[in-house]
């Protein structure tokens, strides 16, 4: 009877460690499952994707109201329409987004010279950049309470839609570019009088953020050859950045963010920093995106008809394009293109047919996301 005992014990004995391990192993597999990172494709810049934005300038450009001025008022006379004010960047329900606006077709006819309502982009780009309107646009930049106007996130679109138009090989776009130039060199003197006086930069993920203010126009500065800018904005950069370390990206986004404070601080100091150097900073700064296990969660938003919930539609674009650039230029980073991707497939769907309170600005961030990743 000894035998016949001490088997049955044994079978017991694996039994009870076969019900102890069990728990554990689905706990392993959990996890293992919960650390898989999902594929997303690529986004297409495709004619038939072009022609879609497209609707979204052509929309809005010469769309007066409604219409966010955002001007401090000296008196009566103050009191005007928004094209009497503005009578090139009156429309898209804000100057800085009529900016864009313009900058979106532009871009999109550089990129396909056969869109479907190309001819009529081309009419209203020819109506509207005049040397009567651009004179008009910086009396009004010129006026006693405008010094600070649209700084410095109009500013950055303004050069952006120089920078696309010196860059365009089009003879209108030699024209444009020779009209809008007055007002391009304006706003550079107010980039130069102003970050020489910027102690500290500014930090947020909405307009005034000194990161992406400072990137559009450094863009510009290296396609124009204004050395002058150019030295100034790497110079500020360093400053503001050089030391930073850790950023928080996990405490990220705030509620109304359309701009990642971290990420948009990385563009820059990626544009202005040698390689050396630079590697060496974002490994300081967020040691965290060299890892392949490396999650970013897209910016959800609850109510697309609210015009600053829709932010975060902003937000997933720019983020995609930050993430593109840095992984375009060091190849080490390519694993994050699948988090762009991703924050590109969670809003792009809604953007076309979107209501106004989008639909008169995230095309061009849109567009702009989508370039960075040719």
């Amino acid at each position: 009877m000894r035998f016949p005992f001490l088997f049955l014990a044994a079978i017991l004995f694996f039994n009870s460690c076969e019900l102890k391990t069990k728990p554990e192993d689905a706990k392993d597999k959990t996890v293992q499952k919960q650390q898989e990172i999902k594929t997303f494709e690529a986004p297409e810049f495709s004619l038939a994707e072009a022609n879609k934005l497209l609707e979204l300038p052509l929309h809005c450009v010469e769309t007066e109201y409604p219409n966010k001025l955002s001007q401090t008022i000296g008196s009566d006379a103050d009191l005007q329409s928004p094209e009497a004010l503005h009578p090139l960047f009156y429309g898209c329900f804000d100057w800085h987004s009529a900016a864009h606006g313009y900058w979106s077709m532009v871009t999109l006819l550089k990129e396909h010279s056969n869109l479907d309502k190309g001819a009529a982009a081309m009419t209203i780009l020819d109506r509207n950049i005049t040397k009567e309107n651009v004179a008009k646009e910086i009396v009004y930049f010129e006026g006693k309470l405008n010094k600070s106007y649209e700084r410095t996130y109009g500013w950055a679109w303004l050069l952006k839609l120089q920078e696309a138009l010196k860059t365009w090989d089009h003879p209108k776009a030699r024209e444009w570019e020779t009209t809008l130039q007055p007002l391009a060199d304006l706003i550079v003197e107010r980039y130069i009088e102003f970050l020489p006086k910027l102690v500290y930069p500014i930090r947020v993920g909405e307009h005034t953020n000194t990161a992406f203010g400072l990137t559009f126009a450094y863009d510009y500065a290296q396609v124009a050859g204004h050395t002058e800018l150019q030295l100034l904005i790497e110079q500020r950069a360093k400053d503001f950045y050089m030391k930073d370390a850790g950023c928080p990206i996990t405490w990220e986004p705030s509620g109304y963010d359309f701009l990642s404070p971290c990420l948009e601080e990385l563009d820059i100091m990626r544009r202005v920093l040698p390689r050396p150097e630079f590697k060496k900073w974002v490994n300081d700064f967020m040691p965290a995106l060299k890892s392949k296990k490396f999650k970013l969660p897209v910016g959800e938003v609850s109510d697309r008809t609210d015009g600053k919930l829709v932010h975060l539609d902003g937000l997933n674009f720019s983020r995609a394009w930050v993430l593109y650039g840095l992984a375009n230029q060091y190849p080490e980073y390519n694993h994050l293109k699948n988090i762009a991707h991703e924050h590109i497939a969670y809003s792009y769907p809604n953007l076309v047919g979107d209501s106004y309170e989008g639909g008169h600005w995230l095309g061009s961030f849109a567009i702009y996301a989508l370039i960075q990743n040719q």
